[in-house]
């Protein structure tokens, strides 16, 4: 049985950044990517809290990655999306697209 979890603004900007980071998706990679696509700013710490609530949510799962020079030798933890992850994301903008539907058709001057 899937569990129905509130999916905030910005998590679902992480999981949407990690669905576009096929086999790259890392704290650093998300961030960047958050950055680059909205211009939102925001810390590699607030992209590492984000990435694991949503693993722990069941929409994100995590690997490990192999080691690498730059990082000193450690390993990358890349996180893929998971089935229950693509539901969220469909489920908010669903959401969105029938609250678009209400608003009055506007005409300007």
């Amino acid at each position: 049985m899937e569990q129905n979890f509130h999916l905030g603004e910005f998590e679902e900007l992480v999981l949407l950044a990690v669905a576009a980071l096929p086999d790259t998706a890392y704290g650093f990679t998300v961030r960047e990517l958050i950055d680059e696509e909205t211009g939102r700013s925001v810390t590699l710490a607030t992209i590492h809290s984000a990435l694991y609530r949503l693993e722990g949510k069941g929409m994100l799962r995590s690997r490990l990655g192999g080691a690498t020079a730059e990082r000193g030798g450690r390993n990358k933890r890349l996180f893929t999306m998971t089935s229950s992850g693509y539901s969220a994301v469909q489920a908010r903008h669903a959401g969105r697209e029938n609250l678009r539907a209400l608003l009055p058709k506007l005409s300007l001057p």
